[in-house]
């Protein structure tokens, strides 16, 4: 039976202190309860333990918290963590920490599933269950977060929304997550440490640079033409180079903020000299700071293969004399499936 109990965290502070005043408590109570939520990242009403338990119960009585729950966790050689959490619909999404000596970054899911079919993705070979609530993004940050703690000694640098899912199909609740994440009542990370990587929705990316964001944005690109792109990414169908390429630019205009592209290399698909002329011509079309090409990680249901080490490197010195800012990501967490474009909720 659905319950027709509301999930408080969908109030807000003000919401929180009519709703506390309408039973008869003082409106500081509300201010106690929101930071029990957000700052202090309660996941029961028990855990709120400077409210009364009469109060308590109240909330219980009236309210649910559907928190999000560590199900699985798995650690890789490398020092990466990888963890399927648990929604309270039991459906399951993956978010991974990948731990280095200067940073510690969150990689988040915003979809159960995903709805792009992607060629070379495993995500994109499950069908699109629902998006996450912003709360539940929220959640998946604060628990990463809490793992760098014990494991590391470290709080969270950065945010990646590079996990399952598209971002800017969940464009409302991906907003509000991070409104929270970056909120002093929240986590108080700055923007400028997120990165919002989209398979490329132009309309959405215009609508980014009509709301004057403040985080990163980085585009998978993943092959230079229409034609190739449109071969292992189907959004391209309806999102051409060309769109993308002038809705980056509008986005740049709009916000100043950086933006980066990003090249899996594939096997005699997208790594040859002219592969990387068509890539060179697109970065110098756009105001990127910089091309991540990153080692392409087996899936179970695709044939692609990653160059050997001599190829990706001629490919990425004929990107260097061409003065293309480009780096080789190197893959963290293949061990367990925890790499780019491996999430999948195998466990």
């Amino acid at each position: 039976m659905k319950s027709d109990k509301k999930n408080i965290r969908h109030f807000s502070l003000p919401q929180l202190q009519e709703y506390f005043s309408a039973i008869g408590e003082k409106a500081f109570r509300a201010k106690q309860v929101y930071e029990w939520l957000w700052l202090r990242h309660a996941t029961t009403f028990d855990a709120m333990t400077n409210i009364s338990k009469d109060l308590r119960q109240k909330l219980e009585e009236n309210f649910v918290l559907p928190a999000v729950q560590v199900d699985a966790t798995q650690h890789s050689n490398d020092g990466t963590i990888k963890s399927r959490f648990k929604l309270h619909d039991n459906h399951l999404v993956e978010g991974v920490l990948i731990p280095t000596d200067s940073r510690q970054t969150a990689c988040v899911s915003s979809q159960v599933g995903c709805s792009l079919s992607c060629k070379f993705c495993a995500t994109g070979y499950m069908a699109r269950k629902r998006n996450l609530d912003y709360d539940e993004i929220y959640d998946e940050v604060a628990l990463i977060n809490q793992q760098a703690m014990e494991s590391y000694g470290k709080k969270l640098s950065n945010i990646v929304f590079m996990g399952m899912g598209e971002p800017l199909l969940n464009y409302k609740n991906v907003l509000q997550a991070i409104e929270k994440i970056t909120s002093p009542d929240g986590l108080g990370m700055s923007p400028k440490r997120i990165t919002v990587s989209t398979a490329g929705v132009a309309k959405m990316i215009r609508q980014l640079g009509d709301d004057k964001v403040r985080f990163n944005l980085a585009l998978s690109l993943h092959a230079a033409n229409d034609k190739k792109r449109s071969e292992i990414m189907p959004i391209n169908d309806t999102n051409s180079l060309k769109e993308l390429i002038d809705a980056l630019n509008y986005f740049y205009k709009a916000t100043g903020n950086e933006i980066s592209f990003e090249y899996i290399l594939f096997d005699n698909f997208n790594d040859s000299k002219e592969d990387a002329d068509e890539l060179i011509k697109i970065y110098r079309q756009v105001p990127a700071d910089l091309v991540n090409i990153i080692e392409y990680n087996p899936i179970d249901n695709a044939t692609f293969r990653k160059p050997d080490a001599l190829k990706a490197e001629q490919f990425m010195e004929y990107l260097a004399k061409n003065r293309v800012n480009a780096r080789l990501r190197r893959s963290r967490g293949k061990d367990i499936d925890a790499a780019c474009g491996q999430l999948a909720n195998k466990g």
